[in-house]
């Protein structure tokens, strides 16, 4: 096992991976920005490591500078947590070069699978189901023709990025040309890559992804799914584990697709393979996330697998101590607390932290790096913190979600807190039948959104 580590990344997850490094009787360093100074994963760390002002271009996403911290500090191995550099492939590299362990799949895996378009040619010719569309980045003509073919409603989407940024829906032949060229716009913005690929949009469909560990060396061990359709913005708000949606069958059927997609490209340590489930439980793979992902204590819970601590041991060079599919036991919930304001269309909200005081008691988990006085910045994810439940079935997790929003006290900014009470109280959510579109379709009946 590693001496020492740093954490390339802030916030929650910053702190959830200090928290392991310690269990595991290993070193943290910690690196932060100006507008980060005396955040609690700071105080947290055995060290820490100023890299820079607020703007993460200048901080956060500067690798000479997270090397130089890692070197200088005598660190074996960098974390990258998730968003930020994460799945960068040159990251990677700059680690090996430096030789720093990158707790996470490697350099080549993750350019293979963080090109959307690569990564469906590569799930299509492993025989794993993927959405109908375009089979690389597509001009508008070719869009158009595959539109036709597939037949409205179809989504475009960037093949060098996710997280909703350069997708749009297009639900007519008239809409295509001008949702074309903005999410193009949008895509070089956001990831320097103009290129759109189509696909077939399913209607209803669900959002469901498996998560995997696997060790390098053939070990693959898939931890059940995750329930992610409760969106906004095509970002997660709840996610849930086992999900209503699957019978045993098609359970084991989206596991061993998983499995075998991740030794087709030769995956290693945590990652998760996403799914949409259309309406008759057919299911299409729709990209790998390379990396740990925030929801990752649904499963945590579920199985009693630690999975950070499992990234360490696979990232040090052990074999995963079981293979197959993880035992399960019970249902969780996960309700991410973001510092956004629900009636202004979940529009984000910097600022201080007056109260924060979290929800305690049998069965409850709080993931946060929020405390009384704590300033949320503008520069970064408006995540404040995790709210997870478990409980032995789907209604008794319900239950318990509740009773843990209502204990929840967070006074200064508004949160999306009381959405997701509204969404826990609804028919749909309590039958679990609810699909990607269910806010946009619940709309104003929810008193959060309503305002």
């Amino acid at each position: 096992m590693f001496k020492r580590v740093l954490v390339a990344n802030r916030g929650e997850v910053a702190v959830r991976v200090i928290r392991a490094l310690h269990e595991s009787d290993v070193e943290a360093v910690a690196v932060y920005s100006t507008a980060d100074e005396g955040a609690l994963h700071v105080r947290l760390a055995d060290r820490a490591v100023r890299i820079g002002p607020p703007p993460a271009t200048e901080s956060y996403l500067r690798v000479p500078s997270l090397v130089a911290a890692a070197t200088t500090t005598g660190c074996e191995a960098v974390h990258p947590g998730w968003g930020f550099l994460a799945e960068n492939p040159a990251f990677v590299e700059a680690c090996a070069d430096n030789d720093l362990v990158f707790i996470g799949p490697s350099a080549e895996t993750m350019a293979r699978m963080g090109d959307k378009v690569r990564a469906k040619a590569e799930m299509r010719a492993a025989e794993v189901p993927v959405v109908p569309g375009t089979e690389g980045a597509t001009t508008l003509e070719e869009a158009r023709t595959a539109a036709e073919e597939a037949g409205y409603p179809v989504l475009l989407k960037a093949s060098a990025g996710g997280g909703g940024k350069g997708m749009r829906l297009v639900t007519e032949p008239d809409e295509l040309e001008p949702a074309f060229s903005t999410a193009a716009m949008e895509a070089d913005a956001a990831f320097g890559d103009p290129s759109l690929y189509l696909e077939k949009a399913l209607s209803p469909a669900r959002h469901v992804e498996i998560q995997v560990l696997a060790d390098g060396q053939g070990g693959v061990l898939t931890l059940g799914e995750r329930e992610c359709s409760i969106q906004r913005r095509h970002q997660k708000l709840i996610e849930e584990s086992p999900s209503p949606a699957l019978d045993d069958e098609t359970r084991e059927e989206m596991e061993a697709a998983a499995e075998k997609a991740a030794r087709a490209v030769d995956y290693r340590n945590a990652g998760t393979f996403e799914f949409l489930l259309g309406p008759e439980r057919s299911f299409y793979f729709i990209e790998l996330n390379a990396r740990l992902q925030v929801e990752h204590p649904v499963s945590e819970l579920v199985t009693g697998i630690d999975l950070v601590r499992e990234q360490l041991r696979v990232a040090a060079g052990e074999r995963l101590s079981a293979t197959g599919r993880a035992e399960r036991k019970g249902h969780a919930i996960e309700i991410r607390v973001n510092a956004e304001d629900p009636a202004r269309n979940f529009l984000p909200v910097p600022g201080k932290i007056e109260r924060f005081r979290p929800p305690l008691g049998p069965g409850v988990r709080v993931d946060t790096h929020i405390e009384d006085g704590a300033v949320i910045p503008p520069n970064y994810d408006s995540l404040l913190a995790k709210v997870i439940v478990w409980d032995a079935d789907r209604p008794s997790a319900i239950d318990r979600a509740l009773r843990a929003l209502a204990e929840l006290e967070v006074v200064g900014v508004p949160t999306t807190a009381p959405a997701a009470r509204d969404i826990l109280r609804t028919e749909e959510f309590a039958a679990g039948r609810y699909s990607t579109s269910f806010l946009e379709e619940a709309g104003r009946r929810l008193p959060a959104l309503a305002g």
